[in-house]
């Protein structure tokens, strides 16, 4: 089965055969370089008995004391046995009380964790390490804001607060015209810049209406005595702005300030941290330019790399040794991220060896592409070479994931999904399309009704309202056209309805591909009509998605077979929910890169390492699009979007520890591309003229296989005997009946 994967140990259409591995770093730890006549010899020691042994760098760090630092970690250096062995230190060494100590993580668990290794540390009661402030910026904040008497409710429930939009877009008709969630996400923006509903930009219609929805919203919390997240910041801020004694106070209570994630930073938590660090400036914070990958969601990569220029006094400490990833997937890491110009210089070294390069794949098709990795994962799985949650998948975008999560489902392989496990089909910008296929077949279909409605340009449920009163009277085979009589009606809208009503009519008779063509010529034009859509749309690019139902469609014959397989996906999706509840499961992670920040996994698997995808669309296309928030412009704005690009590709390669394969996709919704440059910079571009070099360093091999009969099922098997062949075959994931072929591959010459 091995032989049915074409790997590569360099990017195709690339110069170099190699690039640099990462050197590996010295072995010498505290043991050796703490020799024990220093006067915090014994601290050290303490942590080696512990098992935790620092370099040189992490020891400069632990014995940091006074005045800002700023420690640049690199991937997989050991930052958290930094903070926490600081912790330690500052209590033993320096006699801190650990009361006057706040160290701020990003996520709880974080917090948890740190505060159960502070716990372990030498010379440190349990009761020591409870006293350390530990948390994350909105737990800290709320702490403050209670102890000055602010009691409301939280809202900490995210349909709660999506449920009171919805309640307002209602009120405000405009239930259509917005998602909730998407108007959550902007509000939470304009709160992190500090910004106050009276500021908000009040140009357009639209954004007169999403103003006048978060006044709204900010009056039902007001009422109700509730308060959510990004309140919690805002108020804080607020509060210690006009409350210089409640500041002087706090400065005195936290005399030493840890921040974890410092990249991450967004503008009101740069501000917090500042003014409780007051002159004092005992600020240490731990952080890594080159992960800086969530400016969608405020964060300001400028904040980690003008720390040293805030704070001239700042001792800038670099942590350089990679305890992660074998020295070659180090060295991948390195020559990706070195081509990015914003960022601290840095290379980092390694600690491991192993009998793996990185691998490339460039297979045809993201379906060709699902396949071959699945059935690799399966054939290391099945000769007890691996376990499932040894890998993990890792992709740009949720709908990039599409083919890869239907081969994961459809082959039955566990898998833990972290978008919520939904598949692609009931995304809520696919899910109209799917069901104007669904009232073809079906046009009683209650559910599909209430799904297009919205895109008739009509409101969902004065419609269904009408429907349901008009069909009691007058039963139809088709209640949508009761529609034609729906009061008000102008003669030009219901002749675009009859229009619409016809089209849906004739879509069960054509191939899905054309179908679904034909139902984006007006649900395109639906969604570009809207400016409110327009300004409110999810960050993964909507008609990007819509492509790839095409990419999708396209394999199947009928529409009553597509809309068969994607009811087959969604139906084992569900299936597999109960799996991916139990965290114990061996289960395969997929995941887009953002959600794998921060974790590890021994093989790893990039797919979509091609332009358009990884770097995406939307950053090559930065500069003519107004849904990046940026004070960048013209090639500014593509460069800081392609560098960002570049922090994720670098982000993924970095959590592999054993073994990373990179995969680039030949053709992608139909249009051929590249493979992406975050690949082919390390290696070298090639020439066009060595073209014909390259090629005369691969050989092509034919084989037989079976390969399925069914339509959209991509089921294949290679016959290693035709000798010993049995006449019949049935496919191993739908079961149907398998006929004999031949497949080619290209591979490396050996």
């Amino acid at each position: 089965m091995t032989a049915l994967i074409p790997m590569f140990t360099r990017p195709e259409g690339t110069m170099k055969e190699s690039i640099p591995n990462a050197s590996i770093a010295s072995t010498l730890t505290s043991i050796d370089l703490v020799p024990e006549q220093d006067s915090d010899a014994f601290y050290f020691r303490s942590l080696e008995e512990r098992n935790i042994k620092l370099n040189k760098p992490q020891i400069e760090a632990v014995r940091h004391v006074e005045g800002p630092a700023l420690i640049v970690a690199g991937a997989g250096s050991g930052k958290t046995s930094v903070l926490t062995s600081r912790a330690g230190y500052l209590i033993t060494m320096g006699h801190v009380n650990p009361n006057n100590i706040l160290l701020v993580t990003f996520t709880s668990k974080a917090a948890e964790e740190m505060k159960q290794r502070i716990s372990l540390l030498p010379g440190l009661t349990s009761r020591m390490a409870r006293d350390v402030v530990t948390g994350t910026f909105h737990s800290i904040f709320y702490r403050i804001l209670r102890s000055e008497g602010f009691d409301q409710k939280i809202m900490s429930s995210e349909n709660h607060r999506q449920t009171i939009i919805k309640i307002i877009l209602r009120k405000m008709n405009l239930h259509d015209a917005y998602e909730p969630e998407t108007l959550l996400s902007l509000l939470s923006s304009y709160k992190s810049n500090m910004m106050a509903i009276e500021d908000l930009p009040n140009k357009s219609p639209a954004e007169k209406e999403q103003k006048e929805v978060f006044r709204q919203y900010e009056a039902w919390k007001r009422d109700n005595y509730y308060m959510d997240f990004d309140d919690m910041l805002l108020e804080a801020y607020l509060l210690l702005q006009r409350s210089p004694n409640l500041l002087w106070s706090l400065q005195e209570r936290f005399r030493y300030i840890m921040v974890d994630e410092w990249q991450d930073t967004n503008p009101i938590q740069y501000e917090l941290v500042k003014m409780l660090a007051g002159t004092r400036q005992n600020l240490f914070v731990v952080g890594d330019d080159d992960q800086t990958i969530f400016t969608f969601n405020g964060a300001d990569g400028s904040i980690i790399l003008n720390f040293d220029q805030v704070f001239p006094k700042a001792k800038v400490i670099l942590l350089d040794v990679n305890y992660r990833s074998t020295n070659s997937i180090v060295g991948l890491g390195n020559e990706v991220i070195r081509f990015n110009q914003m960022r601290k210089v840095k290379t980092l070294q390694a600690t491991k060896t192993g009998e793996h390069q990185p691998y490339f794949l460039r297979p045809s098709t993201t379906d060709d592409e699902a396949m071959m990795i699945v059935n690799k994962i399966k054939h290391e799985v099945q000769q007890g070479k691996r376990n499932f949650r040894d890998f993990a998948i890792l992709h740009r975008t949720i709908s990039s994931s599409r083919a890869i999560f239907e081969q994961l489902v459809m082959d039955e392989i566990p898998f833990m999904s972290f978008s919520m496990g939904v598949s692609f089909y009931e995304q809520s910008i696919v899910k109209p399309i799917i069901d104007y296929l669904r009232l073809s077949l079906n046009a009683k279909l209650q559910t599909a009704m209430e799904g297009i409605i919205p895109s008739l340009y009509l409101n969902r449920e004065k419609s269904l309202t009408f429907i349901y009163a008009q069909d009691l009277k007058e039963p139809l085979e088709k209640p949508l056209h009761h529609l034609l009589k729906l009061p008000d009606l102008k003669s030009f809208q219901q002749q675009q309805l009859a229009g619409r009503l016809r089209m849906i009519d004739k879509l069960k008779d054509m191939k899905p591909l054309l179908a679904i063509q034909e139902i984006r010529r007006t649900y395109d034009a639906f969604l570009d009509a809207s400016e409110r859509q327009q300004l409110t749309l999810h960050k993964e690019m909507v008609k990007e998605t819509l492509s790839e139902i095409e990419a999708s469609a396209k394999r199947f014959d009928t529409v009553a077979e597509y809309v068969a397989f994607i009811d087959h996906v969604i139906q084992k999706n569900s299936q597999m929910e109960q799996l991916r509840k139990d965290p114990t499961s061996d289960a395969l992670s997929l995941l887009t890169i953002h959600k794998a920040k921060g974790l590890e996994f021994p093989v790893v698997y990039v797919i979509g390492a091609s332009e358009s995808i990884l770097p995406h669309s939307s950053a090559l296309d930065a500069d003519g699009r107004k849904d990046m928030i940026s004070d960048k412009k013209g090639p500014e704005k593509v460069a800081a979007a392609i560098e960002e690009e570049r922090r994720l590709a670098y982000v993924a390669v970095t959590r592999a520890m054993q073994e990373v394969y990179i995969s680039s996709p030949s053709y992608y919704r139909g249009d051929q591309v590249e493979v992406s440059r975050f690949f082919m910079e390390p290696y070298g571009f090639k020439k066009k003229d060595e073209a014909a070099k390259l090629k005369a360093t691969q050989e092509q091999e034919t084989f037989p296989t079976w390969e399925c009969t069914k339509m959209g099922c991509r089921g294949w098997m290679r016959i290693t005997s035709l000798k010993h062949a049995p006449k019949e075959k049935t496919c191993p994931l739908c079961n149907e009946a398998m006929e004999r072929s031949k497949r080619t591959i290209v591979m490396d010459k050996k």
